[in-house]
């Protein structure tokens, strides 16, 4: 008898393990048990060829007749024609490009084939049905009773691995198991009525009915739900046992002094927020915050009012930021906001006041020297820097606080290698302005507590968005550009964003086309700026912003422009967080279906950050009613970042968002979707929590905590330790 853990080998031979491993990477008889199936295909009994109706669900057993591939008619492609007979007549089946079924068919063979019968030229065809070819001396009566009439799993396959011949793997896998352990609490089973994890598995595979099948799935969803939070849930705990510095508010300090200068009134989230952090710095343990917001609803203010209280209690913070100009720009923006008090030990400066340096790979040695030694010594309490931060020469002298920028630009690495700067574990605030459904909130970010801001600023005006569809209008886009003019010389400026950096820079792209097929056709920066240079924006002051150039340039340019000495930036993605110009108010994105949904709304948050009202407008060649300009109208008919978060992640693969894919492993979240599950996640943190508050490590239920420590061990969960 065999067991999960052993390898598949031993129950498929040497050669189909194989197979399953470099296809599926199946090593284990468990990967095999948890390579599920996709669909059910219901057998009917047999029937007779020459008895047949178009439309018909029909399940037949015949021999191969003949069997060609052609190439397809006014389309490219292939087409595999079988002709298969019972002897009462014939039938056709047809594939499309999948010429290597002919090895499988082969004339003289005898099979069951299973579909909805068709009618093309007259004749009674099954387009792509599903089949089992009967080898050669087996018993045929056999294999029609274990075939017809049945429910035959259909597995996620590949021309050297069939579904069926999965699903004869899978069968037999089953029939050569144990008993399976069972982790899940008998406890929480009972409640929710679900069957043992071996029954689940064996129903799941190989189902009596629908329902069963249905019941099994949904346990196994539960099972991935319940062992993540369960995850997270004991993360908190050994989070709050871990000792950290209090860096409790001082009264007349810094930050005092701080909100006294502030030209207006922090909105009533921010003042939430701020609460909610002051509270957990205040804490013996370190503090493990996500702050979430719309673009525009002044996440700054509140990480920069955390980072003075810190520097109060005589400790240090570092803003760790992903790219150099968006590090610059949080630079100037707190020094603007300081004035006095970010002038310490300076003429002029507050006698309250600290310093704020810059740390990034590209300084010149004498500024990079002074900004360690600022760092080193403690003079600077606010250290801004790229992943320059986490070099060997970076020293602090009480790190007490990381602020992470857009946490999704950073890996778990990088952050843990910031924390090592620290004496004790440091406080962590992490910030994003990609707003996250809140089961996406629990799965991913579950260790963290969450923190939102909705609201904007008093004054801020809401964005106007929309598509410019040029094949069906292409006067709109002339018009784009007028509009353009016409912001300038109200004094206002404008960003035109292009999805790459030049005709030729496949492989040196600021974005990875998501969508579509890369093409000559599609817009660069480098092109596109000297052709509205010398038509349609002719007489303004344009320049270029990109990846390619240096840190200097791109500082340079993004100073002029904020200073208003430009009046169109031509640029890439690379404004798409934290650049902040006020008197910005148009944007028009070329080739806008090239970006994710929640990257245009990113980049959209750039204009109408003053009194302004701001314009943003989607370019696309795409038609009308493809799933390109669905996004698209998403994105034009609303400016909730939240209804904008769900699109995106219905319409990308989950495992971008859940961090599936790590390290070429599998991950364990196979069934579990943050959407469609919410109800399941909701249920499944519930039970985890209640458990663990009983039994902390878990010494009652020693298998779910194997189940656990397997799962940490895991490369394929590795984000989940973001502490």
């Amino acid at each position: 008898m065999a067991q999960l853990e052993n390898k598949v080998s031993a129950v498929v031979g040497d050669r189909t393990a194989k197979v399953l491993e470099t296809t599926f990477g199946i090593k284990s008889i468990g990967d095999l048990m948890r390579h599920y199936p996709r669909r059910y295909m219901v057998r009917g009994e047999l029937s007779d060829i020459s008895a047949l109706h178009e439309g018909d669900e029909t399940t037949i057993l015949a021999q191969v007749y003949s069997a060609s591939t052609r190439p397809m008619r006014g389309r490219k492609g292939s087409m595999l024609e079988v002709v298969v007979t019972d002897g009462t007549d014939k039938l056709s089946l047809t594939f499309f490009n999948q010429a290597w079924r002919e090895k499988d068919l082969k004339v003289g063979r005898q099979g069951l084939f299973a579909g909805k019968v068709g009618v093309f030229n007259n004749k009674k065809q099954l387009a792509h049905p599903d089949y089992e070819m009967i080898p050669d001396g087996s018993d045929v009566d056999s294999a029609v009773e274990g075939f017809a009439g049945k429910y035959l799993p259909v597995y996620p396959a590949s021309a050297k691995m069939p579904s069926w011949k999965i699903s004869q793997c899978a069968q037999l896998a089953i029939g050569s198991l144990e008993e399976i352990q069972d982790f899940l609490p008998s406890s929480i089973r009972d409640k929710h009525k679900y069957p043992s994890l071996h029954q689940a598995l064996v129903q799941l595979h190989q189902p009596a009915d629908l329902d069963h099948a249905e019941l099994s799935r949904e346990r196994l969803t539960f099972d991935e739900a319940f062992l993540l939070q369960s995850l997270l849930v004991m993360r908190r705990i050994e989070l709050k046992k871990l000792n950290s510095i209090s860096r409790k508010r001082i009264s007349g300090g810094l930050l005092d002094a701080f909100d006294k200068t502030l030209p207006f009134e922090l909105t009533a989230g921010q003042v939430a927020v701020s609460k909610e952090i002051e509270s957990d710095l205040s804490q013996p343990h370190p503090m493990h915050r996500l702050l979430q917001g719309e673009v525009g609803s002044g996440k700054t203010i509140v990480a920069l009012r955390a980072m003075l209280a810190v520097v109060d209690s005589g400790g240090q913070a570092a803003l760790l930021a992903p790219t150099e100009v968006l590090a610059a720009q949080h630079l100037r923006t707190i020094q603007k906001l300081l004035g006095e008090l970010g002038q310490g030990g300076m003429l002029g400066g507050s006698e309250k006041a600290t310093q704020v340096t810059l740390i990034t790979g590209s300084q010149n040695a004498a500024a990079r020297k002074e900004a360690l030694a600022m760092a080193a010594t403690g003079s600077a309490g606010i250290v801004i820097g790229t992943h320059a931060l986490l070099g060997e020469k970076v020293e602090f002298k009480d790190l007490g606080l990381i602020v992470v920028d857009e946490q999704h630009r950073f890996g778990v690495e990088q952050r843990d290698a910031l924390k090592e700067k620290a004496i004790l574990p440091p406080h962590l605030l992490v910030m994003t302005a990609t707003p996250i459904p809140r089961t996406v909130a629990m799965t991913v970010f579950g260790d963290l507590d969450v923190s939102t801001l909705r609201e904007l600023p008093l004054g801020r005006q809401p964005i106007t968005t929309h598509v410019v569809p040029v094949k069906e209008k292409p006067s709109f886009l002339e018009r784009a550009w007028q509009r353009i003019n016409e912001e300038v010389a109200q004094g206002h400026q404008a960003y035109i964003v292009a999805p790459r950096i030049s005709a030729d820079s496949d492989a040196n792209a600021d974005i990875d086309f998501l969508f579509g097929e890369e093409s000559s056709e599609i817009t660069s920066v480098e092109e596109l700026a000297p052709t509205l240079h010398a038509g349609p924006l002719k007489g303004l002051k344009i320049a270029i912003l990109h990846g390619r150039l240096s840190a200097d340039e791109k500082d340079t340019t993004m100073q002029a422009f904020t200073k208003g000495e430009i009046d169109v930036l031509v640029s890439t993605t690379v404004i798409e967080v934290g650049v902040d110009v006020p008197n910005a108010t148009i944007m028009v994105i070329m080739d806008a279906d090239r970006f994710g949904v929640s990257q245009l709304h990113q980049l959209r948050g750039r204009v109408g950050r003053g009194t302004s009202p701001g314009l943003c407008l989607l370019v696309t060649q795409c038609e009308e009613e493809t799933p390109a300009r669905e996004r698209l109208n998403a994105v034009a008919g609303t400016l909730d970042g939240f209804e904008l978060s769900r699109i995106d992640l219905e319409q990308r693969r989950e495992g971008d968002v859940l961090g599936a894919s790590q390290s070429g492993t599998q991950s364990h979240l196979r069934l579990l979707r943050v959407l469609r599950d919410e109800a399941l996640i909701e249920q499944a943190r519930d039970d985890a929590e209640s458990l663990i508050a009983t039994d902390n490590d878990l010494s009652d239920y020693p298998a779910l905590r194997a189940e656990l420590a397997q799962l940490q061990r895991d490369q394929a969960v590795d984000y989940l330790d973001k502490g």
